[in-house]
């Protein structure tokens, strides 16, 4: 009878102890559950917050190309009216320049036939030494003189090629001596107001 009662204390106390290990062993798997399920949700956190931070930086590049873009546009625009204001500026200075240069172009224009007269009468003059003749001459030099110091400059023509830029053909002539396309006579002189051809020499072309 005691043996018997002694077995049943033996069984109860490893029962007992079963139970304890088995509570152990379940409060430690419910542990490590625990703690695994700690580390996913961590592990989708920082996921989450790579892919955030990825999404962000992704942003900012884009952004930062944008911004890149608009700058180089804003100074391709600013170099084009950097360009188009000094092309603006040079065209003003040069028609300030010539505005300057040829404001008494219709004055000389007017003027020239005047000289022209003159120089027929000295021509046709059948004296050469007389008070008229040296009076005529002296208004002639003074009123060239005036326009020579004004920019006027006589077009050469006479034995020289023709240039249609500088001289106008009024008559084509035949010749023996002379190359086809040397100037041999000159009707009317041509005149250049600095670098611009107000009239051109009218004259005879060897043909």
């Amino acid at each position: 009878m005691g043996k018997l009662e002694d077995s049943e204390k033996k069984e109860i106390k490893d029962e007992k102890v079963n139970v304890k290990l088995d509570d152990e062993k379940n409060e430690k798997l419910k542990d490590e559950s625990e703690k695994l399920k700690d580390e996913e949700v961590k592990e989708k956190e920082n996921s989450e917050s790579e892919t955030t931070e990825g999404t962000k930086l992704l942003k900012l590049e884009e952004e930062l190309k944008s911004k890149d873009q608009e700058i180089e546009n804003l100074n391709d625009s600013f170099l084009r009216l950097q360009a188009d204001f000094m092309n603006y500026k040079k065209r003003a200075e040069k028609d300030k320049i010539d505005t300057v240069a040829y404001a008494n172009e219709d004055l000389i224009c007017d003027i020239l036939p005047v000289i022209d007269n003159l120089e027929r009468a000295l021509k046709t003059s059948e004296d050469g030494e007389s008070s008229f003749w040296e009076g005529t001459k002296l208004i002639h030099d003074q009123l060239v003189k005036i326009l020579v110091d004004n920019g006027l400059e006589e077009i050469e023509a006479l034995g020289k090629d023709f240039d249609p830029n500088y001289h106008h053909a009024a008559l084509m002539e035949e010749s023996e001596d002379k190359d086809e396309g040397v100037i041999l006579e000159v009707f009317q002189k041509g005149y250049m107001l600095k670098d611009k051809v107000i009239r051109p020499s009218m004259v005879k072309v060897a043909k």
